[in-house]
């Protein structure tokens, strides 16, 4: 075993910038002479080719991780295809990994050495942590917060669904793929308030 690797778990909301510190941190290991690899979930279904591009435009390939997919044995396919494993793995939307492949991934970490970084949601619409942020928060070394600003100016917390008309809906399916058309990341206390302000109009009591 070697016990120089480090699983990393860096979420924030929706527009955090997420994705583009992944491919900046990317390029920067490619400038170095780095050797990386990126994945992404391909529940992901927004760009039909397997690229993992940022909201500012500039995007980079990946390999995709199918549900059923061992994240050791693509990992360990890499040194066949490669003939070395890579320093680093980068994984965007890592919120729709499994418990089993976040797992997986630490086991990489501590039998490969190789450092692990996932970018992800911490949390669904609803509140409530995903399968694969809740295994990260439970077993990764190093945690961050990439941290954005609410329209009021505190910190958001809650990646808001929305309706066309922009009321927050906390009912329906957990995954549903969707950009600035369908969410919006807001703090807790404007997530209520506006829940509070839709219950008025509908003349039901307030949340």
């Amino acid at each position: 075993m070697n016990p120089t690797g480090k699983l990393y778990f860096r979420y924030g909301t929706m527009g955090s910038a997420k994705t583009a510190l992944l491919l900046t941190t990317a390029y920067n290991f490619e400038e170095r002479g780095m050797a990386y690899r990126c994945f992404k979930p391909v529940i992901d279904t927004r760009d039909e080719r397997n690229v993992i591009r940022s909201r500012i435009g500039i995007e980079r390939e990946c390999c995709w991780i199918y549900p059923e997919s061992n994240m050791v044995t693509l990992v360990e396919e890499l040194q066949q295809t490669d003939g070395y494993l890579p320093s680093w793995i980068l994984v965007d939307e890592a919120q729709f990994l499994t418990e089993q492949q976040v797992d997986q991934l630490a086991y990489v970490v501590d039998k490969y050495g190789i450092n692990v970084m996932c970018y992800g949601l911490r949390t669904d619409f609803r509140t409530h942590l995903f399968e694969g942020s809740k295994r990260l928060l439970e077993v990764a070394d190093t945690i961050e917060e990439v941290k954005s600003t609410c329209t009021c100016g505190r910190k958001t917390i809650v990646n808001a669904r929305v309706t066309s008309t922009g009321d927050i809906i906390t009912e329906g399916e957990v995954v549903e793929i969707g950009g600035n058309e369908r969410y919006i990341a807001v703090c807790r206390n404007c997530w209520r308030n506006k829940r509070i302000e839709q219950s008025k109009k509908k003349g039901q009591l307030p949340l």
